[in-house]
């Protein structure tokens, strides 16, 4: 089964690095053409050359997913370079680590607005293209299985998984009437830059792949390939579910 998305313009929030980086550059793989976004416009400029020279289409573009004015910037450039909007992943987020009775209300907030609020500000504005467009579209939130199980210390982080994983269900209900499907993907443990040196801790390692019944750390690819399936045709009857890609760890 060949996944092709040509035609398709997905934009994919927070794809400077890490997951965000490996689902631009699985989407343009599938032949789609790719926004590049991140609140770091090197970072995103970096990824889209990297992209073009393999062949495929993207535009960098820079926007902070808290930002409504930068959100709907980055929509209308979108849609006036590129034709429209079929696809968005909300991939932007960030995590807290921090007992929950010291994290300053200042710290919730940005964890929040980041994540969960970036989420809505983001769908809202792709979904409202999307209506415009007439042609229906996929909506993939990125979640985490702290979205549906508890990990202390991460009380803000696990807060707005959650909180993503009730919207997608809401909003998969909203605008199912215009053809728009809204998923969510729950990553595992996943090896990113970001997260490399905490994994390179032994006791955090061996902690995390003992619970892993596939016994491994999960790559970016596996979270890209998943956002690939559901934003292709072989999705469409799929809409309001969150499909957790961790090697097994919710199922212990």
């Amino acid at each position: 089964m060949e996944i092709n998305l040509k035609g398709k313009v997905a934009i994919v929030t927070g794809a400077g690095r890490g997951i965000g980086k490996a689902i631009a550059q699985a989407l343009a793989g599938a032949h789609a053409t790719v926004v590049v976004n991140d609140v770091d416009l090197g970072a995103a400029e970096e990824v889209a050359r990297g992209i073009e020279a393999s062949g495929g289409k993207a535009l960098p573009v820079k926007a902070d997913v808290r930002n409504e004015e930068e959100i709907n910037r980055m929509v209308e450039i979108t849609v006036r370079k590129l034709g429209g909007i079929h696809v968005l992943v909300n991939n932007a987020g960030i995590i807290l680590r921090k007992p929950a009775e010291e994290i300053a209300e200042e710290e919730w907030d940005r964890v929040i607005d980041i994540n969960l609020k970036g989420s809505f500000l983001c769908g809202r504005a792709a979904a409202q293209a999307m209506i415009k467009g007439g042609q229906g579209g996929r909506i993939i939130n990125i979640s985490s299985i702290m979205g549906g199980v508890a990990l202390p210390p991460r009380a803000a982080y696990c807060a707005s998984k959650g909180g993503i994983v009730a919207l997608t269900k809401d909003l998969a209900a909203e605008w199912a009437k215009h053809a728009i499907t809204v998923n969510a993907i729950a990553p595992g443990w996943t090896v990113t830059e970001m997260t490399q040196s905490y994994f390179s801790q032994e006791p955090v390692r061996r902690f995390v792949l003992e619970r892993i019944p596939l016994n491994r750390l999960g790559k970016p690819e596996d979270i890209a390939h998943a956002a690939v399936f559901l934003a292709s045709e072989y999705s469409d009857y799929i809409t309001g579910q969150t499909i957790y890609v961790d090697g097994g760890w919710t199922i212990l």
